[in-house]
């Protein structure tokens, strides 16, 4: 879970009267992630805070229609295949990872680097696409992974493109669990809208990462304005030449990110 996901609690609570089953549910689903792709039973009431009669119930149903599968070996659960048939469709529809994939090759291969593709609603941004060069060395993040908001070009950039009254209940959820967090995050976000006004993609210089510098340029959707994509590119910092970032790989990226957005037929942006 990235740092500020702790801060704010973007679902709602599964034990409010009126909360279907099919919430508490979804709640047990989105209690895996990269960094806990299997859980026990204990662990999986300490996440979401449900009885265990109630977990066990979810739990055997989810099993049943082939969403989590039971490890008896290890005791553990861990997300199954029908999770995937679930999130297929989506995939499907998004033809903007059909077009964009072949630029965002060719930028990495020109600036040994990765390029992604975040797609965000609300308060949750996740990768649906990667491009690498094959000179690389950046890790690469598990598809469906969440972005930190905070911390990563892209993240900022996603919420630079929100309402900017959405936004700002964020960081003050940030702020009023770490002031000193919620500050800084307050003034980078500033930078953000700034950089994309201004030069078209918002930087990130090794906050996620100290050797990972990045940009990043949020596109909304002309099928749905509620879904924002956010392209990035990141590199690491010993393969940029001076002034490189800014004015050649930011350049490059905003130029991409602007003809995909014009492919789907998305009105231009106003300036931020």
């Amino acid at each position: 879970m990235d740092q500020e996901s702790q801060f704010i609690d973007t679902h709602a609570d599964p034990e409010k009267p009126g909360s279907s089953a099919l919430a508490r549910g979804i709640h047990v689903l989105q209690a895996f992630g990269i960094d806990a792709p299997a859980l026990t039973a204990k662990e999986l009431m300490a996440i979401t805070g449900l009885p265990k009669p109630t977990l066990f119930r979810l739990a055997t149903t989810l099993c049943e229609a082939g969403l989590l599968r039971y490890e008896e070996s290890t005791g553990r659960f861990t997300p199954a295949p029908g999770l995937a048939r679930l999130a297929a469709p989506m995939l499907a529809r998004t033809s903007i990872r059909q077009l964009a994939f072949s630029p965002m090759q060719a930028l990495a291969e020109r600036a040994c680097a990765q390029v992604s593709l975040g797609l965000g609603l609300g308060l949750d941004l996740v990768y649906i696409e990667f491009a690498q060069s094959k000179d690389c060395v950046t890790v690469r993040p598990a598809m469906g992974s969440h972005i930190s908001l905070s911390r990563t070009a892209s993240g900022r950039a996603y919420l630079a493109a929100l309402p900017p009254e959405q936004a700002q209940r964020y960081v003050d959820g940030v702020r009023a669990n770490n002031a000193e967090h919620g500050a800084w995050l307050a003034e980078r976000l500033q930078e953000a809208r700034r950089d994309l006004a201004e030069r078209g993609f918002c930087i990130n210089r090794g906050d996620l990462q100290r050797q990972l510098e990045a940009v990043a340029v949020p596109v909304r959707a002309a099928s749905n304005p509620d879904e924002i994509y956010v392209f990035a590119c990141t590199v690491p910092s010993f393969e940029l030449r001076p002034g490189q970032l800014l004015d050649d790989v930011g350049p490059r990226l905003a130029t991409l990110a602007r003809s995909i957005e014009a492919a789907l037929g998305t009105p231009p942006a106003s300036p931020l």
